[in-house]
């Protein structure tokens, strides 16, 4: 018997597991691979609008992810510095590799955690209240559970007409999970979201590209960072627009995308939109921006901010190599879409622990939030209430006035959502409260 099970080693039950174990209770995760803990199977970045403030508010609350963007980052910017206060923000670069590397570094040394590779098929419910888990290999009994299962709940990933039972990157789906919590009661909703494609980056020419230098000076998202990279020591992003060849193409084209052949259910995330659906929905616009970023200093590839797509490959290699700099690009992984369960969030209290099932937590993705940020946030706060209902104490309840992380789990459990669920400046009525300066001082 432990105190607390994490299941799903994602940025949500990275945070959930250490604040647990941090505040002395015994803890196990359950991960498919412990060296794919906190991976970033999109965008490999952390912060921006809202988001960056959320890391701080993270790092005040004593969480993981501010120190591990900052030992790891390839670039750091401070954005929207010609605005006010209330919406400037940091956005990081991170390395995908080293950041995983250093989450499971932190998990491997600390105490009253441990890590156990082993699939969870389903939990043991008595009378209403979750007792643990049941693995491919045995049960294990815990006084509480944490659901953190991100985009892999009878995950499908769409290339063209082409589909897959697949979780991210070509990982194990999580199948018999989402219809067990279905027949206990719970409402589900499918969600999708997307990725573009990974370009060999020997095969771009920068020069046709607009260099995106970060910005100068001592940034950092944790308050206790005192080491920092020199602006000349940091990577290069580099932003280009697609041309009338690409819209063109995208356009003879739709009938082949999974968005649009009528394969994918799932409702995507507004704010992040594949770039057919930015073709359709804005067809009054030329160009589009898309960012070159890079992943890794370990790996060869570039990430295409801007160009995720549910295309088949043929017409991907025709979308990419129309674009300034890519005529000769060669791709590594080909963009995709992939479809997930998600509950209802309106079934949770604003402890995170589900209305249906006592001592039984969700955080992250399945809670129908987008983003690294609005996971670790959440199994922070996920991780904090189950220790605290251990120790039949009140939950900590952020307000709206208080912390975004407040303004997000209102927003959820309140208003619920029918699309991935995205944190920004403009669902704070207290932004100017909640600025990316304070966030120390207010938690």
């Amino acid at each position: 018997m432990v105190d607390i099970i994490v299941v799903g080693g994602g940025h949500a039950g990275v945070e959930a597991a250490l604040s647990a174990s941090r505040l002395g209770f015994k803890t196990l995760l359950f991960t498919m691979d412990k060296n794919k803990v906190a991976n970033m199977p999109c965008n490999p970045s952390i912060g921006g609008p809202a988001k960056g403030v959320v890391v701080r508010e993270i790092d005040a609350l004593g969480g993981e992810m501010a120190k591990a963007t900052d030992a790891t980052y390839l670039q750091m910017k401070m954005l929207n510095t010609a605005k006010g206060p209330g919406v400037q923000c940091l956005r990081a670069q991170s390395d995908k590799i080293e950041y995983s590397k250093y989450m499971l570094n932190v998990l491997e040394n600390a105490d009253n955690l441990e890590i156990v590779e082993e699939a969870v098929l389903s939990l043991i419910v008595e009378d209403g209240t979750c007792l643990g888990v049941k693995t491919t290999k045995r049960d294990y009994r815990s006084k509480c559970t944490i659901l953190t299962t991100g985009t892999y709940l009878e995950s499908k990933v769409f290339v063209g007409h082409e589909v897959i039972e697949s979780g991210p990157e070509g990982d194990k789906p999580s199948l018999g999970l989402s219809p067990f919590l279905q027949s206990l009661g719970f409402k589900t909703v499918r969600l999708k979201t997307g990725t573009p494609a990974r370009i060999y980056r020997d095969s771009v020419d920068f020069s046709k590209m607009e260099p995106q230098p970060g910005t100068e000076g001592n940034l950092a998202f944790s308050f206790s960072t005192d080491k920092f990279i020199d602006i000349e020591d940091q990577e290069l992003c580099y932003l280009i627009h697609s041309t009338d060849k690409t819209k063109e193409i995208v356009e003879n084209n739709l009938d082949k995308s999974a968005m649009y052949g009528g394969n994918v259910t799932g409702v995507g995330p507004r704010y992040c939109p594949s770039f057919e659906d930015k073709v359709v929905r804005f067809a009054d616009k030329e160009r589009h921006q898309i960012f070159i970023e890079p992943e890794s200093k370990f790996l060869d590839t570039v990430y295409l901010q801007g160009l995720s797509t549910s295309m088949p490959t043929d017409v991907q290699e025709l979308m990419i190599k129309s674009l300034p700099g890519l005529e000769n690009a060669r791709v590594k992984k080909y963009a995709y879409a992939i479809e997930y369960d998600a509950i209802d969030p309106t079934q949770l209290w604003s402890s995170l622990e589900t209305k249906l099932v006592s001592n039984l937590f969700t955080a992250g993705q399945i809670n129908g939030t987008s983003g690294y940020e609005e996971a670790a946030s959440q199994g922070l706060i996920a991780g904090i209430n189950a220790v605290l209902k251990i120790q039949n104490k009140q939950p900590l309840i952020l307000r709206r006035d208080e912390a975004y992380i407040g303004v997000m789990i209102d927003d959820l459990v309140t208003k619920g959502t029918s699309e991935p669920y995205r944190l920004l400046t403009s669902r704070a009525e207290h932004r100017l409260l909640l600025r990316h300066d304070n966030a120390e001082l207010r938690l």
